[in-house]
Order: structure tokens, then sequence, then C-alpha cells
């Protein structure tokens, strides 16, 4: 029997490989790799993505672009896709653009299976399909398997404040970067742009692995938060509202990380930092802790309102040889 030509569309090498790997053994199918919405098009469109595993937040081109072009352009492909944003509403809208079926990231080897039974696209059972399996090697680097986490920790965050807020989170390609505390410094300042800020702070900590947590307000978008928070009664003051806002996200996040990499964090009391100077005196009393920061920037907004905010993890330098280590089963 002829091989089925299988799409793998995701920006993240590590994501790529554990759907590879969650392939079912006999199935033949022929597969191309595409690292971003745009490639995966153009590879359904020279007939590649017979069947496409999909995933949704990928620069250039998403993954809601891609369904909305296949469905424009009535191209014959069935898509699956497999994401960390499992907000109801995501779900809803790629079933509405003609997706076939939703699956969290990771890939669940036994769901994806029974998902491509249950759409008819597994077929009769191969056998020797190794060889048409066959994609250039590449090694997944530290930075590509912890952006990949902090993406799937990033999706269960979001999935809870859309449920607390009633919105839905437009999500972002998260940033994975060294900074040098000059750089982090730099980094902060400018995320200010002359607007006044304020910054919850929360300590966390487990297996060797610590850092800071930074979630980040602009002032003028604070009011607009606390009518989502539904919060009317004025004993219910900004500050607990952005408390209760970082516990929610802060904590949600934490959790989808040490659920993936099996830590158990234990988390310091949240602390609201002063507008402008707040931040400048936590770098000046970290700047020996951060000489080198693993930096984790997620920017959320809120779909329909001019709302959005800054999470920043900021990880020691000694926690990255620990995470390495944790990470190292998809980094072969």
């Amino acid at each position: 029997m002829p091989m089925i030509p299988l799409l793998i569309c995701d920006d993240s090498n590590m994501a790529r490989k554990q759907l590879l790997r969650a392939l079912p053994a006999d199935w033949g199918v022929s597969v191309t790799m595409a690292t971003n919405g745009r490639e995966g098009l153009e590879a359904i469109r020279q007939g590649l993505g017979q069947v496409v595993l999909l995933d949704l937040t990928m620069p250039e081109m998403d993954g809601y672009q891609v369904l909305a072009a296949v469905r424009a352009e009535n191209l014959q492909a069935k898509i699956i896709v497999v994401s960390g944003d499992v907000q109801t509403e995501a779900i809803r809208r790629v079933l509405e653009l003609g997706a076939l079926a939703f699956l969290k990231k990771p890939a669940d080897p036994d769901e994806l299976k029974k998902t491509l039974e249950s759409l008819g696209l597994l077929g009769e059972p191969q056998t020797a399909v190794a060889i048409a399996r066959e994609v250039p090697e590449t090694q997944t680097s530290f930075q590509d398997a912890f952006r990949e986490t902090i993406n799937v920790a990033m999706g269960r965050a979001g999935a809870l404040l859309a449920r607390v807020l009633g919105v839905f989170v437009q999500l972002p390609v998260p940033n994975v970067n060294m900074l040098e505390v000059g750089e982090l410094h730099m980094a902060l300042a400018d995320a200010q742009n002359g607007d006044r800020l304020t910054a919850v702070c929360q300590g966390y900590i487990g297996c060797g692995i610590a850092g800071e947590a930074l979630l980040i307000f602009h002032g003028s978008e604070i009011a607009d938060m606390a009518k989502l928070m539904q919060r009317d009664s004025v004993e219910y003051s900004d500050m607990e509202m952005l408390l209760d806002l970082s516990t929610i996200l802060i904590g949600a996040c934490l959790s989808g990380i040490a659920e993936q990499i099996d830590v158990v964090f234990s988390q310091g009391h949240p602390q609201v930092l002063g507008e402008q100077g707040g931040i400048e005196e936590l770098i000046r009393v970290n700047k020996q802790r951060w000489k080198k920061t693993l930096a984790v920037e997620i920017s959320y907004s809120l779909e329909g309102h001019n709302i959005h905010f800054d999470l920043l993890m900021l990880f020691t330098e000694d926690s990255v040889e620990r995470l390495s280590k944790k990470l190292a089963y998809v980094m072969s």
C-alpha cells in the first residue's frame, strides 16, 4: 500500500520529535516536517499533507491562519490540531475552521492512535515503515526544549485565566534567553517605556531550581482589569486584585512546568512592587544572584480589550544545569 503523506507542523524541534515518537508504530506514513505555518501551508499545497498534525502558536503564520487558508483554497488535508493552548474557545475555533480533532500537548500516543482510528485515518497496519520516517536528525537545544515546556505551561495558565475572566486570551510564542544582569536591566527599563508600571514579584524554588516570577502591568490598564475580575466592592483594592491575578497566572505556569519536568515548587509570598522604582530595587537586591539569568518572557493580551501584561520568569544561572538534566530525555 502507498504511504500516507503526513505533515507535522510545529515551530519546536522538541514538539516535532515528540509527535514523531507518538505515531503508531505500524502506521504507514511518509513524514514531512514544517517549522512554521507558512512552510506547512506550502507543503499541503504540494500534496505532502494528506494528514496534518498542526500546532497553533507559531511565528510567521499561526495554526488558525493555516486552517483558514486551507479552507479558502479548498485544499485536501485532514487536520488534527495538537496545541498547548487548551482554552475551550481555542478548541471551538479550530473545529469551526475545519480541524477534525484537537489534542493537547504533549500528545499522548494512545490518545493520538484512538483519534486517528476514530477518524478512519489509520488504514491497514503496515510493516517496515521506519524508512519512510527518516527525517533530518537535528539536536534539540536546551533553549528549544525549555521553550516548548514553557509553551505548554503557558497554555494551561492561559486557559485558567480565560475561565476566570470570561475572555479569550491571546497567547504568544514565548521568548527564552540567557541574559546578563545588564541586559535584564535594559529589558525591564525598555518594558517601562515611559508608562507607569506595577509588578507583582513571587519567588519559587524546587529541586535546586530557583527564581523569581514578575507579573508586570501597565498602570493605565489596572482599572480595566479590575472590572474584568468582577470585583465591585470598594474594599477589594487594586493591589488585592493584582495579587489574586498573579496567584492564578504564576501558580498555573509553575504547576505546568513542574508537572512536565517532575519537580515540586515551593512559592514565596507574592508582593507588589512600587511603580517604576520597585523593579529597579528588585534588580539591585538580586544583582549578584542574577549575574546571568535564564529569562522567560510571556506577553499575554486579552481579545476585545486593550489589556496586556507580561509574565517574566527569571531562573538563576545555577538552575540551568538542573533544568538541562530534567529535560535531557527529550534533548537527545
